[in-house]
This record gives C-alpha cells, structure tokens and sequence, in this order.
C-alpha cells in the first residue's frame, strides 16, 4: 500500500516539502510507492495519510484555510500533520495576534515573530531530542512555542522559547527543515505516523 502525502498549498514553501517528503522516504530507503499532492481544497484531504502546512504568511493563510473551507476538514483530519513556521502558528492552541484563528490541534502558545523581522532570519545547529548530532535550521521570521500542554513532547529550544515538539501523530517546527538536506525530521515524522 502506497503512502499518500499532501502538502497545503495555499501560500509558502509547498515545492519544497513535497521534494523532502521524496527525499525522506528514499533515504529511508523504503520500498513503499509514495505520492506527494498539493491540497488547495477540502475534498483533496480526503485519503491522505498526512498532511504538511508549510511555512509562508501565518495570518494570509489562516485566512486562505477559512476562505477555501479547510479549517473543519484539517481539524477533523485522522492522519499526521507535520507544521512548519507560519504551519507552527496555525497549529496552536493560543496565537499573540487576533487575525490569525488557530486549528488548537496542539496545546501551546505561539508567539509570532519571535525572533525579529525578515532582516533577523539566521540559521543555528540545534540539538533535537533522539537525533545523534544537531540539526541545521533556518529560521525565517520564526515563531517560539510556549507552556506546551500535557501530552506534548519537546524536542528543541532556544532561549526564545520552544522551536520544535512532537505529539502523536503532530510535529510542530518553527524552523524549515525543507530547506535544507537533512532529511531526519522528516523521516521521523513518518515514522511516528507509522508509514516507514
């Protein structure tokens, strides 16, 4: 049975989580056919096994998830969602800033923009909780996580808060780890999911 993976894409970074979902599972070097879609509508999440919101403009596209009629959809999806920066911000309990309408998938605080404006965007090794050697993140006008829920498993930080935790079948990231090559995060996400 093939894997089936989409990728929200109504703003941001979208061909790039598709090539590191790719990426993911031949590193893996799983056997498995996988399929990695673009999600612009409600009836494209249906038969997916996860599903990917990127990084982009939280605000646009909590605005875009309400305009296309996603918001029930993704909170009432089954599957593993793997969030990304401004995907971070929409997947929280609690959001600093009244025009974004969170999905509460995950119970936390975000604070947008923690980190500065576009100018302020850096990259940084971070020590990730079960990964041997630090990971490579860039930051692009990142969030920070805070007073993660019960249930909600830590897995990064820096003084500015929490950067990246996991739950269950959720991974939230305020960095971009489809940027880059390492694909880790990506697999264990998967994994957690139990696809690989």
């Amino acid at each position: 049975m093939g894997v089936r993976i989409g990728v929200l894409a109504l703003q941001g970074d979208v061909s790039e989580h598709i090539d590191a979902f790719r990426d993911a599972v031949r590193a893996f070097g799983s056997q498995r056919s996988i399929s990695v879609v673009q999600v612009r509508k409600p009836e494209e999440i249906t038969g997916l096994d996860v599903l990917a919101i990127p990084g982009g403009e939280s605000t646009t596209i909590s605005r875009l998830i309400e305009k296309n009629r996603l918001f029930d959809p993704i909170v009432e999806f089954e599957g593993g969602i793997f969030a990304t920066c401004a995907g971070m911000v929409v997947m929280a309990g609690i959001v600093d800033d009244p025009r974004v309408h969170p999905l509460g998938l995950m119970d936390y605080k975000v604070k947008r923009n923690a980190f500065g404006r576009q100018r302020d965007s850096f990259e940084a090794d971070i020590a990730i909780a079960g990964l041997d050697r630090p990971f490579h993140a860039v930051f692009i006008r990142a969030p920070v996580a805070e007073h993660p829920g019960n249930g909600i498993k830590v897995l990064g930080f820096l003084p500015e808060g929490v950067v990246a935790m996991e739950q269950g079948r959720f991974m939230a990231l305020s960095f971009h780890p489809e940027l880059g090559r390492d694909p880790r995060l990506h697999i264990r996400f998967l994994k957690n999911c139990g696809l690989l």
